[in-house]
């Protein structure tokens, strides 16, 4: 790599292959595409000649990747609310993407009315993919307890999803 030019053409042709590799690792296209910036800022043509620029990048796309997965997991703030706005399809109805934005509105205000453990438990295994031992020593009870705080969660955001049909008598929700 000779120039600052070159750098930033070797860039822009892979830019939106890493940015797709970037969000099937950590799930969310806006953060894929921080990560695809930082890994541009870190990659540098002025060291030794490199013999697989491209693979370089990529290398730096995952360690990036990495480390922002190990540090969300450490978070308690719900991972979900980060990536709202890029989770509706590219070709979908401004209809439809506010339809998604109030659903996804909902399911983050039920999920932050779970107790804590529960929470961080259904975030850990479904969001960060945990294993169910994990989470069970990370909150020093069961595995059949983490199991269970995970089916809650998932429950809770089921019927928040679909709420059961009003039976006679009984008021409809708004």
């Amino acid at each position: 790599m000779a120039t600052d030019k070159d750098k930033v053409d070797l860039y822009l042709a892979h830019r939106a292959d890493l940015v797709d590799y970037a969000a099937a690792l950590v799930k969310c296209r806006s953060r894929a595409e921080d990560l695809v910036q930082d890994a541009y800022l870190r990659f540098s043509p002025d060291g030794p000649a490199l013999l697989r620029p491209v693979q370089y990048l990529y290398r730096i796309v995952r360690n990036l990747a990495v480390d922002t997965l190990r540090r969300a997991s450490h978070d308690s703030a719900a991972p979900l609310e980060d990536c709202c706005d890029t989770l509706a399809a590219r070709d979908a109805t401004p209809e439809q993407t506010a339809i998604d934005r109030q659903q996804i509105a909902r399911l983050t205000q039920a999920l932050s009315a779970l107790p804590p453990p529960v929470r961080r438990a259904f975030e850990a295994h479904r969001l960060n993919g945990d294993s169910l031992q994990d989470i069970a020593d990370r909150e020093g009870v069961s595995v059949a307890t983490a199991h269970r705080m995970v089916r809650t969660a998932l429950s809770a955001l089921m019927q928040e999803l679909d709420p059961p049909e009003p039976g006679p008598g009984q008021e409809t929700r708004p």
